[in-house]
């Protein structure tokens, strides 16, 4: 066990989420003890199982990259040799958004693979295709650096695209990527996603499609890792405060216990609660309240075992959904379906048996025939994720305050709020804490 001449390391992880276990497990591999809190009884987060009679859905429907290198690390790191392959189902880029758009990658070097898919999309005039070729290889040859920051839909408009090109793809890609729509996105950001997601190796370009709920994908596993290395996870146990005792750090939950270091993996507005009577934190608290936050809605609807989707993910053209996931064909979960709505909108305001309703009215334009669902279940995170906006602040994961780290997908990070920038910024901060020791 790694410690100092102040006695063994001990390192406290608040929240079990996908950054929070991502620290714990980076730290428990290197031999420390890892106490982690975590208020709620299932791990994950703002990506964690729901069970809703019986029946496990996800309170956040995510997709994987082939570019989140770290993430399929820590997966195969908790989950053992193979863990990708049997909870990740692994498909060439791919869009499909209703009968009008289709793009689909060939399995050739990059960056052909996506010049030939372009070349094949349906629903693309030769106009549009072009356009997206230019604007690719002018980002290209700024390395993905943009002179100065600017929305995304300013970024479209200087590269002249097409309506079409900037509905079926560019649009599309942002909301899903940022969580923010185009016209307040940060095109920094959205320029970074498209060098690893478009521009980087064939197989970074890959999507990857959970075969699993969230929770068992990684946090579970993470959590029996940790555990058997000694590690202490304590669910339903929410951290209070955490404060100064001489150079440890007295950490309040159902008790007061003493760390070496501490991990703050909290959402970002649970942040100032605890951490308040530390002195010097100040410009990170500052960062933190000047976040802005965008929702996720997740919506459920079971229809009879046989109904299926053309595709695994397809994007929908109209109604408040953006893109469906066939929940039989990933999970096993015959005739359910799992539609996200990415940022704000009209939707926000409406009940959610006339959410369900609406999207069901989208569902049945890509499904011939399909008859009203057995029962819908509509989750809200209404703070999902922080508003990626041109030129936002996000706090770095090592703090004024020594032995204090913040991990999240909010921090200093050139991804949006993703699970990779959740998992990085985790093995960031224990990666701060060992060379600390």
């Amino acid at each position: 066990m790694r410690g100092t001449e102040r006695g063994p390391l001990r390192v406290a992880v608040l929240g079990g989420g996908w950054a929070g276990m991502a620290a714990a497990a980076e730290l428990a591999a290197a031999g420390v003890a890892v106490t982690v809190l975590e208020a709620s009884r299932t791990l994950g987060g703002r990506a964690r199982r729901v069970e809703v009679d019986g029946v496990a859905l996800d309170n956040g429907l995510h997709i994987l990259s082939g570019a989140y290198r770290e993430t399929l690390r820590l997966i195969e790191l908790v989950g053992g040799a193979g863990a990708v392959e049997r909870t990740l189902m692994r498909r060439p880029l791919e869009f499909a958004i209703g009968t009008r758009f289709h793009l689909r990658a060939p399995a050739l070097p990059a960056p052909l693979h996506l010049a030939v898919g372009l070349l094949r999309a349906r629903g693309l005039g030769w106009r549009a295709r072009i356009a997206a070729a230019r604007m690719m290889q002018a980002l290209r040859r700024s390395r993905y650096v943009l002179p100065k920051d600017l929305t995304v839909s300013a970024l479209l408009d200087r590269h002249q695209q097409p309506a079409s090109l900037r509905r079926y793809l560019w649009e599309p890609l942002c909301t899903a990527a940022l969580n923010t729509p185009p016209a307040h996105a940060s095109a920094q950001v959205f320029a970074n996603v498209l060098r690893d997601g478009l521009d980087g190796s064939r197989a970074d370009s890959d999507l990857l499609l959970p075969r699993v709920d969230f929770t068992t994908l990684f946090p579970d596993p993470a959590a029996c890792f940790v555990a058997q290395r000694g590690g202490t996870l304590r669910t339903g146990c929410a951290a209070v405060s955490v404060s100064l005792m001489g150079t440890r750090f007295a950490v309040e939950a159902d008790a007061v216990e003493q760390f070496s270091a501490v991990v703050c993996a909290l959402p970002p507005f649970r942040v100032a609660q605890i951490a308040q009577r530390l002195a010097g934190l100040a410009p990170a608290l500052a960062a933190v309240a000047a976040l802005r936050y965008e929702p996720i809605w997740s919506v459920y609807l079971q229809y009879e075992p046989d109904v299926r989707l053309p595709h695994p993910m397809l994007g929908l053209e109209t109604g408040p959904g953006h893109w469906a996931f066939d929940r039989g064909a990933l999970l096993g979960q015959r005739g359910l379906i799992g539609v996200v709505i990415s940022a704000g909108g009209p939707h926000e305001t409406l009940p959610q048996d006339e959410i369900a309703r609406q999207v069901h009215t989208s569902l049945r334009e890509q499904v011939r025939g399909l008859a009203q669902p057995n029962w819908t279940k509509v989750i809200a995170e209404k703070r999902a994720t922080f508003a990626c906006t041109p030129g936002v602040a996000r706090p770095s994961q090592i703090t004024p305050v020594p032995g204090f780290y913040l991990a999240g997908d909010y921090t200093a990070s050139d991804y949006p709020a993703t699970l990779e920038a959740a998992v990085r910024s985790g093995v960031a901060c224990a990666r701060a804490i060992l060379a600390r020791g």
